[in-house]
């Protein structure tokens, strides 16, 4: 037996795994969405990792310094190779982060964790050092969320070479075997992984987005874990010897923005005859308060939720770095909404349609119903309209909504990130706000945030992104709803570490003993 390769031992081990959305392209540098950057993680590594309470560790970097303020080095990992056996060098992150900002469509670019790099130089084949125009102490943070792949096989390679497995090569514990969009995505184990040897050998990832298909499948053992366990059956589920729960905290915050790109209506806002208004009400700091102030967090997390969610104040959990402590859930304020509506000229509110998907966050469609009824006590006659979130993001990102319900987990880790993301003025070519769909702009925190970003010192920068964070939500720059908790579910022979992340890595499934 012990002769035998690692690849005829391990034939046995083979894993199905439910997921709740589904994957929109094998390409790691399309779309940056949790269920994609979460499946990459298993082909694709970057320089550096989390961990499950997203603690940067090492990666295909060994070790990283600060030179100087605007000097980054990093030391590559050695003896690494590509799925195809080529050897991964400096000259493959070279040409990553020449690809990243480059990739035709993309609905959602990893420019902006690239766009601080004015420079590169490669020193040898495993040190590389980057330059910045600017001081950018989140430069390993955003190099976290850059996978590297290979340049032999990506050179001359579209989107569509990767989504067929021609170009999917990676360094990853796991390698391509077939993607069927919608549908399904099956990997098969890297046996020449520098890190170690998986637990699985095959694992196949069904798209169940159905909840009630997704428990279907892991009671009849079509599937050995299921993510986003509904919150209607996890009290079933736990008290079934059968399976084993785990839950956590997560740093999806889900949220509101509205579209402040016009002056005057935007889409789907209306007077309640259905007639354009003369002024874009979202532009108004008071309009954006009462509807805030509409929503009652508490019943949404309690009912909706069924406890599995954390009313929220701002864009991460507070016990996350850069996070205030003296932000607190909007309170619930029907009466005190109807007046700021009409102090801003709406006494008889206006009319909106809520956009939202419908099989991308829990309960989703549910969230948008509840604050739609919400909205009848304050005066604003609320409609919505859900959909599948392929359809939903694309629509949302050319700004086709006026009122969308949508979420967002930081790769980071810290609050900085989330506000450069989603509050700051929008402006592509330096990266910034490039996920701010409601173009949201105030050059008080745009101030703020820039400043914090090229703060080196840790205290002062996480001070200042505090400040950064209370002036976007003292001024209702989005609305902010709950934080969601995610929950998975094993067969009961298995066993998941719970990620902050929310996401769902075979490399977290192991056997129970």
């Amino acid at each position: 037996m012990s002769a035998l390769p690692t690849a005829a031992l391990a034939k046995d081990r083979e894993v199905s795994i439910g997921l709740q959305a589904a994957i929109t392209s094998m390409d790691p540098h399309y779309h940056n969405l949790s269920p994609n950057n979460s499946m990459m993680l298993h082909m694709f590594e970057p320089l550096i990792r989390r961990d499950a309470n997203q603690k940067p560790v090492p990666s295909l970097a060994t070790s990283w310094r600060a030179v100087d303020d605007l000097t980054w080095e990093f030391k590559l990992r050695k003896n690494v190779r590509f799925h195809d056996g080529s050897p991964f060098t400096a000259e493959d992150v070279v040409f990553t982060l020449k690809r990243v900002p480059n990739v035709p469509n993309s609905p959602s670019s990893f420019a902006t964790f690239t766009k601080p790099i004015v420079d590169v130089k490669v020193v040898d084949p495993h040190t590389i050092v980057f330059k910045t125009a600017t001081p950018h102490v989140l430069l390993p943070s955003d190099l976290a969320s850059v996978l590297i792949v290979s340049k032999g096989a990506g050179e001359k390679a579209a989107t569509e070479d990767y989504n067929s497995g021609k170009a999917a090569i990676g360094t990853g514990p796991y390698k391509f075997a077939e993607y069927v969009p919608n549908q399904r995505v099956v990997l098969k184990a890297n046996y020449g992984y520098w890190g170690g040897e998986e637990p699985w050998d095959k694992i196949t990832f069904k798209i169940l987005t159905n909840p009630a298909a997704r428990v279907a499948a892991l009671l009849s053992g079509d599937v050995q874990m299921i993510e986003t366990v509904p919150t209607s059956d996890i009290a079933k589920l736990s008290k079934d010897p059968k399976f084993n729960l785990v839950d956590k905290v997560s740093n999806r915050v889900i949220y509101v923005h509205l579209n402040q790109s016009t002056e005057k209506s935007p889409p789907f806002v209306t007077d309640k005859s259905g007639k354009p208004l003369e002024k874009n009400p979202f532009r108004d700091a008071r309009v954006r308060k009462a509807l805030s102030m509409g929503i009652n967090r508490d019943a949404i997390a309690d009912r909706i939720m069924e406890k599995k969610a954390v009313p929220a104040a701002q864009l991460l959990p507070d016990f996350f770095y850069g996070t205030s402590k003296k932000l607190k859930p909007a309170r619930f304020d029907p009466e005190g909404a109807k007046k700021l509506l009409a102090e801003a000229g709406y006494p008889n509110g206006f009319a909106i349609t809520i956009h939202g998907p419908n099989n991308r966050y829990i309960n989703d469609d549910k969230i948008a119903q509840a604050i739609a009824q919400f909205y009848t006590r304050i005066g604003v006659d609320a409609k919505v309209e859900t959909m599948p979130s392929a359809v939903y993001f694309t629509r949302a990102t050319k700004l086709e909504f006026g009122y969308m319900v949508l979420g967002w987990g930081t790769e980071s880790g810290e609050q900085g990130s989330s506000l450069r993301s989603l509050l700051a003025t929008y402006d592509r070519n330096k990266g910034m706000g490039v996920t701010n769909r409601g173009r949201y702009s105030n050059p008080e925190l745009d101030k703020a945030l820039t400043i914090a970003l090229v703060t080196m010192d840790e205290k002062k920068r996480e001070a200042l992104i505090q400040q950064a964070a209370e002036i976007a939500m003292n001024d209702t720059a989005l609305i902010p709803i709950h934080y969601e908790v995610s929950t998975w579910a094993t067969a009961k022979g298995l066993r998941y570490e719970a990620r902050t992340d929310q996401y769902t890595l075979a490399s977290g499934l192991k056997p129970a003993k």
